[in-house]
């Protein structure tokens, strides 16, 4: 990996890498595993070195996981690193979108690409789940209302607005870059009481219970269908320093305008969701897709 146990990468000092704080020490194969097999009982999965000897089997990255349970990892690579942590952090939705990714693959063959393995690939790397309360300034967002959702109405990130963040690539752009990115964010509608006590500077590090739900949605092809689903939300707006100067959001290009004809979803009403699969229910606490290389 990128570092050993011994020596763990120097992540910035944002806001965002406290989702993976617990964490934080497991830069080894050896550590990761440990914490895997810890957490996900007969089901953990395994990351093993991506090599030409693994390569050989000729199954596709996404086939491997599903057959064997083994999630190829490239030595030295921080972001092969964080697609682990997520798997340790975000078990049922990983399985989930491995899942789905698997499906299409039995169905169009490993060269063609559905809609729906688009939407999970973006939001395998880039994605979040934003829990939203009924409050929650939507009509800013859809509008791509930047200041209006950020500046306008800052005191509902954290009461009826939190993040929950899945992509791993968010993380590795934010290590080269030292900037926040721009997630891929899927909406969920919760009680903002929820939020409020889950919620730390707008992030809700993990809500496996929820989790496991939007997991069955996705397995069940109800969620990340087609990547218009999904809507972009700068994390710049939470946390850089910046954030609270009107000029930053007329400025920074992370911040664009709406799309002619561009319309989002509604949100997802947790509360309507129906019973998770039992491959997203059975995802132990907090433990694994990606298309092949």
């Amino acid at each position: 990996m990128a570092a050993t146990a011994d020596a763990p990468p120097a992540w910035p000092q944002q806001p965002m890498f406290a989702a993976l704080a617990p964490f934080r020490s497991a830069c080894s194969m050896d550590a990761l595993n440990r914490l895997s097999a810890g957490r996900g009982g007969a089901r953990a999965i395994r990351f093993v070195a991506q090599s030409p000897e693994l390569l050989a089997d000729g199954l596709h990255y996404e086939e491997r996981i599903a057959r064997e349970g083994e999630v190829a990892t490239r030595e030295g690579s921080t972001h092969d690193l964080f697609n682990a942590l997520i798997w340790l952090r975000h078990p049922a939705l990983k399985r989930a979108m491995n899942a789905r990714q698997v499906a299409d693959i039995a169905r169009v063959g490993p060269k063609r690409r559905t809609r729906g393995q688009c939407a999970l690939t973006h939001f395998d790397e880039a994605g979040a789940i934003v829990w939203a309360g009924a409050s929650a300034p939507f009509a800013a967002w859809d509008a791509h209302d930047w200041r209006g959702l950020f500046l306008d109405a800052r005191d509902a990130w954290g009461s009826t607005l939190a993040i929950t963040l899945i992509g791993h690539a968010l993380f590795d752009h934010a290590l080269v870059h030292r900037e926040y990115p721009v997630a891929k964010a899927l909406v969920v509608g919760v009680a903002h009481d929820e939020i409020e006590k889950r919620s730390r500077d707008a992030l809700i590090d993990a809500w496996p219970d929820a989790e496991r739900a939007v997991a069955g949605e996705i397995e069940a092809g109800r969620l990340l269908a087609d990547p218009q689903e999904l809507r972009p939300l700068p994390l710049a707006g939470l946390w850089n320093a910046r954030s609270k100067s009107a000029d930053f959001y007329a400025a920074a290009p992370c911040f664009r305008p709406l799309r002619a004809g561009r319309r989002y979803p509604a949100p997802l009403a947790l509360a309507a969701i129906s019973r998770p699969s039992s491959a997203a229910a059975n995802a132990a606490g907090d433990a694994p897709g990606r298309p092949g290389r």
